[in-house]
């Protein structure tokens, strides 16, 4: 996983328009942040099944694969740390990107709320961000 380009998930995921989406744009930010926060606590926390449920499915999918191990398993043995203070979130419909202190992460909105699409993410000079977790 580490070191691994997050590629067209990321390019898609920032070339998203504003427009889409349910919601105004400060409730849809209040729900990236929300979820970000719950990542975040349940990250440092080290509850792994409770960072698995605010993961996308496509996210835990490709963990679990990469790994041959359940979700938390797989975070467990990654041990990735937690990202730190909020610095900013930006919302583009049903995709968003919240910059923390020392991580990126990556929503999407689901029928379910807003999931992470990838973390652990870090900005490449003239390239895509790299992202140690991220969907398939």
């Amino acid at each position: 996983m580490a070191g691994r380009a997050c590629g067209a998930a990321v390019s898609v995921l920032l070339a998203v328009g504003t427009v889409g989406g349910c919601g105004t744009v400060a409730e849809r930010r209040d729900g990236v942040r929300d979820t970000a926060a719950v990542f975040e606590t349940a990250l440092r926390e080290g509850a792994y099944d409770r960072v698995c449920t605010v993961l996308a499915p496509g996210t835990v999918q490709e963990l679990e694969q990469t790994s041959a191990s359940p979700c938390a398993k797989a975070l467990s043995e990654a041990s990735p740390t937690p990202g730190g203070a909020l610095r900013r979130t930006d919302v583009y419909g049903n995709q968003a990107r919240t910059v923390l202190s020392s991580d990126t992460l990556f929503l999407s909105h689901f029928n379910s709320g807003w999931k992470v699409v990838a973390a652990g993410c870090e900005p490449q000079p003239q390239q895509l961000y790299q992202c140690r977790i991220k969907g398939g």
